[in-house]
């Protein structure tokens, strides 16, 4: 089989080994497409950490950095009884960078890593799974607060995370929702899925979005940047709950003025959000074909990459047999 592996920042191989054979309690899934995640394929790219601690090593594991996966089950070791062979899954749980990932022709995964997708939609609309988890947890966070249904919902950044959350919060019920990014062309791929406004947040928006109590317009907001700008940003327009999604990477002023906020932060992975956005892909109300904005073979990964650096791609789709 074919894998992908980056032997620097900027470089890579297609290597050619043998397909792997599934464990006790593993699967093997053919992967018929897999989707970028901006944040490790640009952090990978520029050799930056992901987080406090994280350091990337060059050549990297095998067909990593790709986890968000699409495919079919080939095989199943000892013990697993569910999936099964023929079966559509896509992975929601990313089991970390010390084993092979999906930037191959195939994978393992444990069984219990991947999740059974409709058979009737096309790839790019199952790939991404393992995001609609991530930002699923928010969503069910936020809707045993109440703090969804008929309320006006801001959510902060318009890329893969950001155009999800758009979509969880007209599900959930939100009356009004609104978006906010740099970005023009963001802004507006944002109201195709039924935002009622985007803006830019540099702009003065004390008109639309008032700071001074008790005239603040958004109620509840989910932050998918991370950075101090954008959060404390929400924290003065939002009455009620910020949310924090995107990966903290500083300090956050939590000040007088925002003592009647709720700020909360991310659970982390887990089965039931992945069951979750599932669900909301079958019904119609999550559109993550919406993100993929290119297709690419993924012997043409770096290009992928460049369109990712350059704000032209939300989401790149590589097609490993192509």
């Amino acid at each position: 089989m074919k894998i992908f592996q980056a032997t620097s920042p900027t470089d890579f191989e297609i290597l050619d080994v043998e397909i792997p054979r599934p464990g006790p309690g593993e699967v093997l899934m053919r992967i018929n497409a897999v989707s970028t995640c901006p944040q490790w394929d640009l952090h990978l790219r520029h050799n930056a950490p992901m987080f406090v601690g994280h350091q990337f090593k060059f050549p990297y594991m095998l067909g990593q950095p790709g986890h968000e996966a699409t495919g079919v089950i080939e095989a199943v070791g000892e013990g697993v009884k569910d999936p099964k062979p023929g079966d559509r899954v896509s992975a929601w749980r990313d089991p970390g960078h010390h084993v092979p990932g999906c930037y191959a022709q195939y994978v393992v995964h444990r069984a219990e890593n991947v999740i059974r997708v409709p058979e009737d939609l096309p790839d790019e609309a199952v790939a991404s799974v393992e995001l609609g988890m991530c930002v699923g947890t928010v969503f069910r966070m936020l809707r045993t607060m109440n703090a969804l249904k008929g309320r006006r919902v801001g959510v902060m950044g318009l890329g893969p995370a950001g155009l999800i959350a758009l979509q969880m919060a007209r599900a959930e019920g939100a009356s009004e929702v609104y978006g906010f990014d740099l970005l023009p062309q963001r802004r507006e791929l944002a109201l195709k899925p039924g935002a009622n406004g985007c803006f830019d947040p540099r702009e003065n928006l004390d008109e639309e979005f008032p700071t001074a109590p008790p005239k603040r317009r958004l109620e509840t907001s989910v932050d998918c940047v991370g950075a101090k700008a954008t959060v404390e940003n929400l924290l003065d327009r939002t009455s009620d709950v910020v949310a924090l999604f995107g990966v903290q990477r500083e300090g956050y002023t939590f000040a007088p003025r925002h003592h009647r906020v709720t700020l909360c932060g991310y659970k982390g992975h887990c089965r039931e959000s992945a069951e979750y956005a599932v669900d909301l892909i079958r019904k119609g109300k999550l559109n993550l074909a919406s993100l993929v904005t290119h297709r690419l073979p993924l012997s043409r990964y770096n290009e992928g990459i460049d369109l990712l650096e350059s704000q032209e791609a939300i989401k790149v789709c590589f097609l490993p047999w192509e």
